[in-house]
């Protein structure tokens, strides 16, 4: 049962991001959504199969870990304009960075910027502190009106909405939780392994190891 104090809680956070999505566009005052996760990165083991007319570039399901990534999803719905950055560690400076990329490249011109993000741990004017001079990190404390989603209601930041709406559907071709052994064939063995550059995967815990499906060859070919 939650405690009455926590369900008040929970609402009035509810209703404070709520009253801000209602209201009008202010150029002086763009509204911002931030969300913040991070994924795995794994390395191929072995060479893949390249593509050719009519079969998309196959893998095998085996791979190895390679560490983890950052992922900060910035999105102004009424600007029409979203970025996304990726950092090698989830920490307070990287954070604090995001900050200052939104009040001094992407939002220059804002006399103050709206964000709305959820109540993370780092999510705090207190990580401006830990990765500027006080001065610095003061100015930028005031360039934001800061609305927190409620504990357990981070799905009503629209950034965190966007992300998710992206991520491959559980089972469809492009999904890690797609079974391997029928979304592509097993590679041989072979004595040199492929690149080490590191990409995204989705990880699922009840398969240690598992397949990263093909890229659709009109994103490989485009270079993205």
């Amino acid at each position: 049962m939650i405690p009455p104090d926590a369900n008040a809680a929970f609402l009035a956070a509810m209703e404070d991001v709520l009253e801000t999505y209602q209201k009008p566009r202010d150029p002086d005052r763009p509204l911002v959504c931030l969300d913040e996760t991070s994924k795995q990165l794994v390395v191929e083991t072995r060479k893949p199969i390249p593509a050719k007319p009519g079969q998309p570039v196959r893998y095998d399901y085996e791979y190895a870990r390679n560490g983890v990534a950052d992922i900060f999803m910035m999105f102004a719905a009424l600007e029409g304009w979203r970025k996304v950055k990726v950092t090698d560690h989830h920490a307070a400076v990287d954070y604090a960075q995001v900050l200052k990329e939104l009040s001094d490249v992407h939002f220059p011109d804002a006399k103050q910027i709206v964000l709305v993000q959820d109540n993370l741990s780092t999510h705090t004017a207190a990580s401006l502190y830990a990765a500027f001079p006080a001065e610095e990190a003061r100015r930028l404390a005031t360039r934001f009106e800061r609305h927190s989603t409620p504990k357990h209601g981070s799905w009503l930041d629209m950034a965190e909405s966007t992300r998710r709406s992206e991520q491959p559907m559980p089972g469809s071709p492009h999904s890690r939780q797609a079974n391997p052994r029928k979304s592509g064939r097993r590679l041989g063995n072979t004595s040199k392994h492929a690149s080490r550059q590191s990409r995204l995967a989705i990880h699922d815990q009840r398969r240690p190891r598992q397949t990263q499906e093909a890229i659709p060859p009109i994103l490989s070919d485009s270079g993205h």
